[in-house]
């Protein structure tokens, strides 16, 4: 499902037009990332939550040249699907 599909989707079974559909998704995307560059957590109950992991420097492997590459430290964002989702596709 593309954003466009998403926005449709919340427009019609919200009863809302698409343009406030679209401004609430964009609002509950940056509500999700202003969460985890705060908290580093968004649990979102029977859903799934939302994590910031660091994931430490390490060295890789070109798989072109087999030349050794630098990969750098980062911060990641994981999800973990929550009951009510894992029921759901079930």
């Amino acid at each position: 499902m593309s954003k466009q599909e998403l926005v449709e989707f919340i427009a019609e079974n919200a009863g809302l037009s698409k343009a406030d559909a679209t401004r609430a998704l964009d609002a509950t995307m940056e509500g999700i990332k202003a969460g985890l560059k705060k908290e580093g957590k968004v649990t979102l109950v029977g859903f799934g939550t939302f994590e910031a992991k660091k994931r430490a420097a390490r060295e890789g492997r070109n798989p072109l040249t087999g030349e050794t590459v630098q990969i750098p430290a980062k911060v990641a964002a994981t999800f973990k699907a929550g009951s009510k989702l894992k029921d759901a596709l079930n």
